[in-house]
């Protein structure tokens, strides 16, 4: 088997029913194998998939043990040189699996690649996980081609170019299964929210290539398990940031980039509670104090990182603050950039 498509499943019964026949009748058997890892549900998705889609291979976990350690337990499980991370509220197309594929077939250097990823209830516009491919700014804020902090843009070719991007999306996440086990796979510390950027960081440090493709395209619906103004959503995205970070930064950015990370996340806490959303507030102060119980144990980890990095200077990693691109010179979009 080439390649083997990964859906992770937590209580997505209905999501599954969806979308899971398009990811069947666009993945030809011959070269891939679909496999459902299920992370403990509770709402009978188990006894669905074996009612409705018998022929499906399903791995059953106890517990839910997060993104990515529900990933790297069912990663373990196949030896296909590639596998595809896929969420379960996406819906794929025709020839979805091609590009992504070749490339990677064509050029050892890659070890990742991403779609375009479209939102699925307006499928003109981008969706905010992904869009064309992922970048960071010098303090580690996350955007995309495509979606610059909360401005979407609508998807009319403007992205219609291969590139190397930094972070490959989680969402539908292309990457060869020996450089996934061999480089240490998610860290499951992080449990969900960011993981696959500190991934696809590390590989990128370590001389490997992410890289985009336009010419595969999925649309997902995103936000399907956590709402926006979750603040347990808030805690892990901030925290995990934070975490990310100290593990990945070169030696001479470290001190400057977590001097200014220390009010910019008291600011997003100050406006998180005069908006009206105190426990998200709070949310962002408990994840600075969980990221500081964190550091000393992953003391060795960063070392390892720093110790194993071939790239002095990452040119995906942007050298501006996408907070100022953004709200002070008001570029919103990300040829603007």
């Amino acid at each position: 088997m080439l390649v083997s498509i990964i859906i992770l499943n937590w209580n997505g019964k209905a999501l599954l029913e969806e979308f899971l026949p398009s990811v069947i009748a666009y993945s030809p058997t011959e070269i891939a194998e679909i496999i459902i890892a299920d992370n403990g549900s509770t709402d009978n998705s188990i006894a669905m998939l074996k009612e409705k889609f018998p022929s499906i291979r399903v791995i059953s976990f106890d517990e839910n043990h997060g993104f990515a350690g529900g990933y790297n337990k069912a990663i373990a499980m196949t030896d296909a040189p590639y596998t595809v991370l896929l969420n379960s509220d996406i819906e794929v197309t025709p020839n979805w699996l091609d590009a992504p594929l070749s490339i990677m077939n064509l050029d050892k250097s890659i070890a990742a690649v991403q779609p375009k990823i479209r939102a699925q209830k307006n499928k003109k516009l981008f969706e905010y996980a992904g869009a064309a491919g992922g970048f960071i700014d010098k303090y580690g804020y996350p955007y995309c081609r495509g979606r610059i902090i909360s401005v979407i843009e609508e998807d009319y070719g403007q992205y219609d170019t291969p590139t190397d991007i930094l972070w490959a999306s989680g969402a539908c996440l292309f990457i060869r299964t020996e450089v996934y086990k061999k480089e240490g796979g998610l860290d499951e510390t992080f449990f969900a929210h960011q993981e696959e950027i500190d991934l696809c960081w590390r590989l990128r440090s370590r001389g490997y290539r992410i890289v985009f493709t336009p010419q595969s395209v999925v649309y997902h619906v995103g936000g399907a398990t956590l709402k926006t103004e979750n603040p347990h959503k808030t805690f892990l995205n901030f925290r995990n940031n934070l975490l990310m970070l100290y593990k990945n930064l070169p030696e001479k950015d470290l001190q400057k980039v977590f001097r200014r990370r220390f009010w910019f996340d008291f600011l997003a806490a100050t406006i998180f509670i005069i908006s009206l959303y105190p426990k998200n507030g709070f949310a962002v102060l408990r994840a600075r104090r969980a990221f500081k119980q964190l550091r000393k144990r992953y003391a060795e980890i960063r070392k390892e990182n720093i110790n194993l990095s071939t790239c002095s200077q990452i040119p995906e990693i942007s050298n501006n603050s996408i907070l100022y691109s953004y709200y002070f010179l008001r570029k919103r979009k990300f040829y603007q950039l």
